[in-house]
């Protein structure tokens, strides 16, 4: 098997990621996200068509008649439509978006539901998001620090909040809503990128122990090598589903999609380049991953 000189990138993986993270960190304090109505609070309507519904008509309509920012996404069939009404609507809302639309439309409209999310409701849900990110690379780093050695956890959670930021900043940038779709993305892409991380700590630690005349570079890029098939593959399959689901699924997964696809790209591009790339520079060695000999053993094999 040909081994690969991934480490020998190292330096321009290294430039690279830095370039992603400026760009990611500048938007996030700059343009920051747009927030969506679970973080921002709002009025979500929704209603169903006796026939198949104009989206475009409907967005017309409501801009005209002074529901100015409100979203309007399909739901289900052709005929169920979703519409999301910014801050400053009330509860009560749902009833005068039926008769608005009803009055411009020939056939039936029926109002479903109606949902009222308070501008402190979601705060709360912002900042529990937050929480809810920080307690998983917290315990991350707990799992990986005890099932192999604490250089091995902090490389993988450097490399996990590098997807999660470079992920956050690809939102920022492009100005696609930031809801709770998102966020649970978020937390699948921490999960992925960990599975996938952990199989090539796990093959680095087996070739340190096995390989003890090749130094870490070298063990390293032998290991990343041997797994470099499965990442890919894996990698491949998923990314083939997440894009039939953003083109097919709908607008109401579609940034759920999108999330997982930029999450998983950098996921695996940070697998290879960037958790591999921290153990070097946090100057893993063997040392670090020998198996302690218990006191008196060294006597107990000597005694005939």
């Amino acid at each position: 098997m040909k081994i690969v000189n991934f480490m020998g990138l190292r330096k321009l993986a290294i430039v690279f990621s830095a370039l992603l993270l400026i760009a990611a960190i500048a938007s996030l304090f700059t343009r920051q996200l747009n927030w969506g109505l679970d973080f921002t609070g709002g009025t979500l309507v929704e209603v169903v068509y006796s026939d198949t519904a104009d989206l475009n008509a409907v967005r017309s309509t409501l801009e005209s008649n002074g529901y100015a920012g409100a979203v309007v996404v399909s739901f289900g069939t052709d005929r169920d439509v979703l519409i999301r009404l910014p801050q400053g609507h009330g509860d009560d809302e749902g009833n005068a978006v039926v008769q608005l639309l009803q009055d411009n439309y020939e056939g039936a409209v029926e109002l479903r539901r109606t949902e009222f999310v308070g501008p402190q409701v979601g705060d709360e849900l912002r900042e529990q998001g937050g929480l809810a990110m920080l307690l998983a690379l917290g315990l991350v780093m707990l799992y990986i620090a005890f099932r192999f050695q604490f250089k091995f956890a902090a490389g993988a959670v450097l490399a996990l909040m590098h997807d999660v930021v470079i992920t956050l900043g690809f939102f920022s940038i492009s100005g696609m809503e930031f809801d709770l779709t998102v966020l649970a993305a978020l937390l699948a892409v921490i999960g992925y990128s960990l599975n996938d991380t952990i199989v090539v700590f796990d093959r680095i630690r087996e070739n340190f122990r096995k390989l003890r005349r090749s130094d870490s570079v070298e063990i390293i890029n032998i290991s990343l090598t041997e797994t470099l098939g499965r990442t890919l593959v894996t990698s491949f399959t998923t990314l083939l589903v997440l894009i039939a689901l953003a083109l097919f699924g709908g607008e109401m997964i579609n940034a759920f999609a999108i999330a997982l696809i930029v999450g998983i790209g950098i996921g695996t591009y940070s697998s290879i380049f960037v958790a591999s790339n921290l153990l070097v520079t946090l100057g893993v060695s063997k040392e670090d991953l020998m198996i302690p000999v218990k006191e008196g053993a060294e006597q107990e094999d000597l005694t005939p």
